[in-house]
């Protein structure tokens, strides 16, 4: 069974017209630890300047938000001394303030300084594990990670570093760079365009041919139904505990770890995707219900009028769940 997703703002009226000339064309590289993609509708003689200016930014968040490059601003944050403040770069600070806000509203299902945790789990840039780390182990990196730590200086745009604290935007970063790309588009006047950074979507526009940007959502199994969405002012971002793990005396230990305890969550949810118009708050939110327990979830989502989809594992096999906002998108 097909299901067809499309957001009432869609409509060929409401779209601009492409400009003469243009043609559908395709931008990929690697970045983040990742591969990214732009498709765009223009003139070609405009390709090398966009493309030069969509790696720009790719390059720019990378310096700021890398926990893989040592001279990142996050990496140099995270050795410096305590006492020490940190000036924030513009996009630094939009990041910071986005997971501290998603930290308070979740009381830190999210949190920006999981990186201790994440680390001794294997899951960020030290070697990959092959068994759980002790209980000991997990109690000392979890002693270091706190949202609540934080000490923020808006208006001197600056961070204290109190010793210790270890920043990971993992979890919002890939979007992040979505919106960036997107934004540069605007900014040099392309209307039409995909935009993907790792799995991170969000589209805008429609094809040369007035076809929209269908993209097809993330299934876990072929039982749930097939979800294709025309991409069109929305992001998507979908977390799942099938994307990064290892088994352990017949358990698996996902990726998707909860600050609050130290450990990978343990609950039936297989995945979650979120549809919102900015790809950061998309990226976040994935994994804000990733960690919470799938009822907790739900409501978290449903209050805010989230359009999200669960994919939880029953006795049965898999079960999905929509929100209303999600099922709002629905069309026959």
């Amino acid at each position: 069974m097909n299901r067809v997703l499309v957001p009432h703002t869609l409509s060929p009226e409401s779209l601009p017209p492409h400009p003469d000339g243009a043609s559908l064309h395709a931008l990929k590289g690697r970045s983040m630890g990742t591969a990214w993609s732009v498709l765009m509708v223009c003139p070609a003689e405009d390709l090398r300047w966009l493309g030069a200016g969509v790696q720009q930014e790719l390059d720019r968040v990378v310096a700021q938000m890398s926990h893989w490059e040592p001279d990142s601003d996050l990496c140099r944050y995270n050795v410096a001394p305590a006492g020490s403040w940190h000036r924030l770069p513009a996009e630094f600070l939009e990041v910071l303030e986005a997971s501290l806000a998603y930290a308070q509203a979740s009381d830190g299902a999210f949190d920006p300084t999981i990186g201790p945790l994440v680390d001794t789990w294997g899951f960020g840039p030290a070697p990959v594990r092959d068994a759980p780390p002790g209980t000991q182990e997990i109690e000392a990196a979890r002693a270091r990670v706190g949202w609540r730590q934080l000490r923020l200086d808006e208006a001197g745009q600056r961070l204290l570093q109190p010793g210790g604290l270890q920043l990971d935007f993992s979890s919002i970063a890939k979007g992040y760079a979505v919106d960036q790309l997107a934004r540069y588009l605007g900014r040099a006047g392309v209307d039409h365009w995909l935009v993907e950074v790792g799995g991170e979507l969000r589209g805008q526009g429609c094809k040369p041919d007035g076809q929209p940007w269908w993209v097809e959502l993330e299934r876990v199994g072929e039982e749930l139904p097939r979800t294709v969405l025309a991409l069109h002012g929305l992001a998507v971002a979908t977390s799942g505990d099938y994307r990064r793990y290892f088994e352990h005396g017949g358990r698996r230990y996902a990726h998707t770890l909860d600050p609050r305890s130290g450990w990978p969550v343990t609950h039936a949810l297989a995945s979650v995707t979120v549809l919102h118009p900015e790809c950061m708050q998309a990226d976040a939110l994935a994994t804000v219900l990733g960690v919470l327990a799938p009822d907790e979830a739900y409501d978290f989502a449903a209050r805010r009028n989230f359009a999200a989809q669960f994919v939880v594992r029953g006795a049965a096999g898999l079960e999905e769940r929509t929100t209303p906002a999600f099922e709002a998108l629905a069309r026959d």
